[in-house]
């Protein structure tokens, strides 16, 4: 889901028309994948990943002052509710607020150039928190993935 601030509706589902048209009754894709702008029902449900640790996608685009995370895999309500970033630059330790993008990207613009490891502060829509310590290297890429060793309890 995405916010949606213009007046359709609260939350809007964003699909490629393939996508759209695969959630058809068999021999009706075409149908659905035209119909335009629908009414949908949906509830969210609670995600588990055996055997996965949340990771990061760093976004095509990232540079210094600007960085834009993909957050996956967290266990439990799906939701991430805000990402907090402190940089290798940040001798105070202190913990800086990204915003969201869409979806579950977060992303921070800065004039000061930031500089890794990165670590990352994740809070899920129940209000708990996971910090991943200096997940993403001193030397990171953009479109490049970064596993943690932190996971939402079930």
């Amino acid at each position: 889901t995405d916010m949606n601030y213009y007046p359709v509706a609260r939350y809007h589902f964003d699909l490629s028309g393939t996508a759209f048209g695969a959630m058809a009754k068999d021999g009706r894709n075409e149908e659905l994948r035209h119909a335009g702008i629908i009414d949908m029902q949906f509830k969210r449900v609670p995600c588990q990943y055996p055997g996965l640790s949340v990771t990061f996608h760093v976004e095509k685009g990232s540079n210094p002052n600007y960085l834009a995370i993909l957050v996956e895999y967290g266990n439990g309500d799906g939701d991430v509710a805000q990402v907090d970033l402190m940089d290798g630059d940040e001798a105070t330790g202190a913990w800086a607020p990204m915003r969201q993008s869409w979806g579950s990207i977060w992303r921070m613009d800065t004039r000061r150039p930031l500089r890794g490891p990165f670590s990352l502060r994740v809070t899920n829509g129940s209000g708990r928190s996971l910090v991943a310590d200096q997940v993403i290297p001193a030397d990171w890429k953009p479109e490049a993935v970064y596993s943690s060793d932190v996971q939402f309890d079930g």
